[in-house]
């Protein structure tokens, strides 16, 4: 069964925003929102690392291609590569209807901690050499998703591959 991101993630909503609602109000807004990205993002850097090892292209912009590819079907994501290359995937998303889903149910900084936050712990799982650098997301009001990975030289000097 292949049902686009999108599908999943308002399947997802239905039962997660009552449940960060509900240990929000128990623990507090900080400590159940760390819970949350901890919990969900041991999860999605999992996602990441099986992702990753499925990739058979040999270079970092020719995996990273098909993954916006499935996170933007079903009309999900606008965005336009700014650069695609062995060492670095550039996108901005112009339009993202992850965003509005969230907006629509008055919760954006839910999709934001749902949804936005765990783009990190995924990238994380495509391994050290794999950095993703990102200043401003749609979710929390920019005009644009600003999404920069960057092949870098592991810590310790060596270029092992």
């Amino acid at each position: 069964m292949d049902i686009p991101v999108i599908e999943q993630v308002k399947i997802q909503a239905r039962l997660l925003v009552p449940l960060v609602r509900a240990l929000q109000a128990e623990l507090g807004e900080e400590r159940a929102n760390t819970i949350v990205r901890k919990a969900l993002g041991d999860m999605f850097r999992e996602l990441g690392e099986k992702y990753w090892r499925a990739q058979r292209a040999p270079d970092l912009g020719a995996n990273m291609a098909p993954a916006f590819e499935k996170f933007s079907a079903g009309g999900a994501l606008d965005y336009d590569v700014l650069k695609q290359s062995p060492d670095a995937f550039e996108v901005n998303v112009t339009g993202c209807r992850y965003a509005q889903f969230y907006r629509e149910l008055g919760v954006p900084e839910l999709g934001f901690l749902l949804v936005c936050s765990l783009d990190f712990p995924m990238a994380e799982g495509f391994g050290a050499d794999v950095k993703l650098t990102r200043t401003q997301t749609i979710m929390q009001g920019a005009s644009h998703c600003d999404f920069r990975y960057a092949r870098v030289k592991p810590k310790g000097g060596s270029d092992t591959a």
